[in-house]
């Protein structure tokens, strides 16, 4: 539909109210009745748990329909960007929604590339921290504690912003490694400014001081298609979250720590670490991968699938389409051959073929493959939603300086619907 096919207004009947509200129409066509006036006009407010009917803002950045499987940055289809780009170039693409020119993407590559050192007194965050706390928690502490290092004085101007999003591209895969080295007790590696962004990322997690390192290039592009696939996707949880902070007047640095917290559940970024627990549990149980997803389809049995269907797409997801080919490539060119991959594989043609997964459009998401690849990596399970924060933080620092540069931006503060006590007097505790 186009915007002169497209209606003007939407007509709302409430008792003996009609009122006309305005229509929007997006850039692909997608319709939103704009209700901003709604309350005031009516007195009446909208009713919508988990906001899956409710635009909250206008965005440049991400297209998304989950009915036809499609995901396209500014307009690029994420085939293309998955294919032919670059962990960086996307970066840029997300921030300026253009592609780089060759001048802009060398002068962005040497800034992201020479402020991927951390602070000294940083360290000091981690060494406080206990070694068995999860590497999402301290990622989240240490984003937070940058605002400590980088305060700013006075209002915030886009130039401060840009640098600060510079700083935190640069020295998310810094924080994440030393949340592993931390873990397991070794030395923090400095980054090196001679290696890419995935392979310097690589060289921080697996080098050592006592022997050379060198990052395999089949693992560093496999690590950047990955990071490339998790860049960004709409308005999700942890997007959304970062908007939110964002809106109180928050800076960047507080609202990205609030956005990796908010992606630590289990029900959003934590979905892949799911997926190979649940991969391991076929191989090491007693049941089969049919009988498992026999149980799966009993709601009582307790038995959840990991993996399948998600909140927008009912289709099947873009991403885990390419991730499914890399999965055999990934693994073949390391010499690797890992039963999780043929169990993986064993599921997903089950749901493909079983009418009960068939008719809820339970297909394979970006989580069900990604695990598989990251194990491959040699990357520790309980990493894995710290590199999805990696892949992820392009997108929140666009969403969030879009946002910041959004001239009807309001602090975002929903409705609610009350159902709770109706007026009643107090009455002293004797008396109760």
């Amino acid at each position: 539909m186009t915007n002169e096919t497209a209606p003007k207004t939407a007509r709302l009947s409430l008792g003996d109210q009609e009122i006309e509200l305005p229509v929007m129409v997006g850039a692909e066509g997608e319709m939103a009745i704009d209700i901003r006036k709604l309350r005031a006009q009516t007195g009446a407010v909208t009713f919508d748990p988990g906001l899956g009917n409710t635009g909250a803002c206008t965005s440049n950045i991400t297209f998304l329909d989950g009915e036809k499987g499609i995901l396209r940055h500014a307009g690029y289809p994420i085939e293309e960007l998955a294919n032919q780009s670059s962990f960086l170039e996307v970066m840029w693409l997300l921030l300026h929604q253009e592609l780089p020119l060759k001048t802009e993407l060398d002068s962005f590559t040497h800034d992201i590339t020479h402020h991927t050192m951390m602070h000294e007194d940083l360290k000091r965050l981690f060494a406080s921290l206990p070694k068995a706390g999860h590497p999402m928690a301290v990622c989240a502490a240490a984003v937070g504690a940058l605002s400590t290092f980088y305060q700013k004085e006075g209002p915030k101007t886009p130039e401060q912003n840009w640098i600060d999003a510079i700083r935190l591209l640069a020295k998310m895969p810094t924080i994440a490694a030393y949340c592993y080295k931390h873990s397991i007790g070794q030395p923090l590696m400095y980054p090196r400014n001679d290696l890419s962004y995935a392979a310097n990322l690589l060289y921080m997690m697996f080098g050592t001081p006592c022997e050379a390192y060198e990052p395999n290039p089949v693992t560093a592009r496999a690590l950047d298609l990955l990071l490339i696939l998790h860049a960004d996707h709409e308005q999700n949880c942890s997007t959304s979250t970062v908007r939110t902070v964002g809106s109180s007047g928050a800076n960047l640095f507080s609202s990205v720590s609030a956005g990796i917290s908010a992606l630590w559940g289990p029900l959003h970024g934590g979905a892949n670490q799911a997926v190979i627990e649940m991969l391991m549990s076929i191989r090491d149980g007693e049941r089969s991968a049919r009988e498992f997803m026999e149980l799966a389809k009993q709601k009582d049995s307790g038995v959840r699938l990991m993996g399948f269907g998600h909140r927008v797409y009912k289709n099947y997801d873009p991403r885990a389409k390419i991730l499914k080919s890399a999965c055999d490539d990934v693994l073949g060119q390391l010499g690797k051959r890992d039963p999780l991959l043929d169990i993986a594989q064993e599921l997903e043609q089950i749901a493909l073929e079983d009418s009960y997964f068939v008719e809820r459009k339970l297909y394979p998401n970006v989580d069900f493959y990604s695990g598989i690849i990251y194990k491959a990596l040699g990357i520790p399970t309980d990493m894995f939603t710290v590199f999805f924060a990696i892949g992820r933080m392009p997108g929140w620092i666009s969403q969030w300086l879009e946002f910041q540069a959004d001239p009807d931006k309001r602090i975002t503060r929903p409705r609610q619907i009350y159902t709770g006590a109706t007026p009643r007097s107090y009455q002293k505790v004797e008396g109760r």
